[in-house]
């Protein structure tokens, strides 16, 4: 049961600062279903298979990922310095971002692919480099 309030209480956190990222002035796009820990759905434009939603790291960090037009998304990013939300585009079977200068990409792949020990068994991953994934399941 904690592990299920801390995924719904990480969601709720993702998708509130993701909110105030995009500034105060800004009216709620309402249009867009709000996410929560059951509401994960595929994404059919997508053909490698990339889901909205929240994916888990270790040690606490995350990745949430939500439509904000077509081939646009937030990609908001959890990691042991804080949380941080970029502006992402479909292209190419990834997502690309850019994130303190460089341009990064978010590819499926499996817990091996993320080069991380505790993700190693996982088959449903999101890798942005070697080092830094997000799994499911």
């Amino acid at each position: 049961m904690a592990r299920l309030q801390k995924l719904v209480l990480t969601v709720a956190c993702g998708t509130l600062i993701a909110s105030c990222n995009r500034g105060a002035d800004h009216t709620p796009d309402h249009s867009q279903p709000q996410l929560s820990a059951s509401s994960v759905v595929a994404e059919p434009s997508a053909p490698s298979g990339f889901w909205l939603g929240l994916w888990t790291g270790p040690e606490g960090t995350s990745l949430l990922l939500s439509k904000t037009k077509a081939n646009r998304y937030d990609v908001t990013i959890r990691s042991l310095d804080g949380v941080a939300t970029y502006p992402g585009v479909w292209a190419h079977d990834e997502i690309e971002f850019t994130r303190a200068g460089q341009n990064e990409r978010i590819r499926a792949g499996t817990g091996r692919d993320t080069g991380m020990k505790w993700l190693l068994e996982k088959k449903n991953c999101l890798v942005i480099r070697l080092g830094e994934g997000f799994c499911r399941g």
